[in-house]
């Protein structure tokens, strides 16, 4: 009977192993992945127009920065198919390393990149084409990490397994805004020469730690099952074909679920350090330090607002913290314009506290629209696209909206809060589609 009971025992606690170790290297992978993908978003803001784009005023060199931002993520979709289908027919975990070897070396490689008074127009276009291979690398990141960490998740507790792939964004924010902030309180000469580029060196020690880290997970139980019906059934058709034949509304809700999730990192962590630095006089340290203690309180509020959702109901707690994003916005730019340090990081948190709510329980119910067969091209596809659309272009227009509204903070409000209403309408449209195929 005692061996009986240990055996159990054994084989219960392997399984909740799995499922702890699927969780975290879900979150440290996408936290380094984040990361590269933050300091480039913060280095488009106070740097790249200097370096590639030197003979520009201001204005333009931001605006070419953030174009070369935005490549990056009209090239997430291509990464979402090519690697949803590599993860949907070969595995959840080698599609996971593979991204985050593009990420990690490509991001090593544009700390190594030479500025335009050395290479001339080659410098810009060696950054574009390093971006667009970031790009896609990130495009197949997301939906795998998910899902390796919801698919190991016990029963019930696929929405907060899920939360831990969602955690690496602010953590890798945490992570790049240290970076930066370290480097920022340089002599503008040294940091404009060779000072930012320590960060993106530094991707290289992360890099070889979160190989690490990934190639011990198992592979996703779910697939494997998946993978065993399918043989069976002798089933070879393309993921992303059965997406479009069978679950063509599923996607279009996903995506314009997903508006503020993509936005509002780009808002606060790209647009935001352009507009308080350049329209309301605040030095790099003030915005990156209110940015520290945002990228902590939405670490922090995560994992709570994923058990938050679970206790209430998860479409539930999405609709009214959406609508709350709608608000988030006013506030916000209202306590930044006093360019009080601590009113600054309580406006941009506030903001965080809504968006980040929203992005930690999304990926969990976005993923149940979805069966395993064709989940990773599903969710990865939603997300890239709606990156693609909201994300890349957001900064971008922000800086628009700023130059033609200058002195006023209501347009770039308004146009953040239209992306949450749009949020509301898209998880609206994914529960009435669920009910309906019940």
């Amino acid at each position: 009977m005692t061996d009986a009971i240990r055996d159990n025992a054994h084989a219960t606690a392997a399984p909740q192993r799995q499922s702890g170790r699927a969780a975290f290297g879900a979150f440290v992978g996408t936290a380094i992945e984040w990361y590269d993908f933050f300091i480039y978003a913060t280095a488009s803001a106070l740097v790249f127009g200097h370096v590639f784009f030197p003979n520009t005023s201001d204005f333009i060199g931001t605006l070419a920065s953030f174009a070369t931002f935005a490549i990056g993520f009209f090239a997430r979709p291509l990464g979402g198919i090519i690697f949803g289908h590599l993860g949907d027919k070969l595995g959840r975990k080698k599609s996971l390393v593979i991204t985050l070897l593009m990420m990690g070396i490509c991001t090593l490689l544009i700390g190594l990149l030479p500025g335009y008074n050395e290479w001339g127009y080659f410098a810009p276009i060696a950054l574009v084409l390093l971006r667009i291979v970031q790009g896609i690398a990130v495009g197949g990141e997301w939906g795998g990490a998910v899902l390796i960490a919801g698919e190991h998740a016990p029963k019930g507790w696929r929405t907060f397994f899920s939360s831990f792939a969602q955690m690496g964004s602010p953590a890798g924010a945490i992570m790049a805004v240290l970076a930066f902030r370290y480097v920022s309180g340089m002599e503008e000469t040294a940091f404009l020469d060779w000072g930012w580029r320590i960060p993106f060196l530094a991707s290289a020690v992360l890099l070889v730690i979160g190989y690490c880290i990934r190639v011990g997970v198992s592979e996703s139980p779910e697939f494997q099952e998946m993978q065993q019906r399918q043989a069976q059934r002798r089933e070879h058709s393309a993921p992303i074909a059965q997406l479009f034949r069978h679950a063509k509304l599923p996607l279009v809700a996903a995506i314009l679920a997903n508006a503020i999730t993509v936005a509002s990192f780009y808002f606060t962590n790209t647009f935001m350090i352009a507009y308080a630095t350049q329209y309301l006089s605040l030095s790099r340290v003030q915005i990156l330090d209110g940015l520290f203690v945002t990228a902590i309180v939405q670490l922090l509020w995560n994992p709570v607002a994923a058990l938050i959702a679970q206790a209430v109901g998860t479409m539930r707690f999405l609709v009214l913290i959406g609508i709350g994003a709608m608000a988030a916005p006013f506030i916000m730019f209202t306590l930044v314009g006093t360019g009080e340090a601590a009113l600054i990081a309580t406006g941009l948190s506030m903001n965080a506290l809504f968006a980040g709510g929203f992005y930690a329980v999304i990926a969990g119910y976005m993923s149940e629209a979805f069966p395993a067969d064709y989940r990773y091209s599903g969710i990865s596809l939603a997300y890239q696209v709606a990156g693609a659309v909201f994300g890349g272009a957001t900064p971008f227009l922000g800086t628009i909206l700023a130059a033609q509204f200058v002195g006023q903070w209501w347009p770039m409000a308004l146009f953040y809060a239209s992306l949450a209403a749009l949020s509301v309408v898209g998880v609206l449209m994914l529960n009435h589609l669920a009910r309906t195929r019940r």
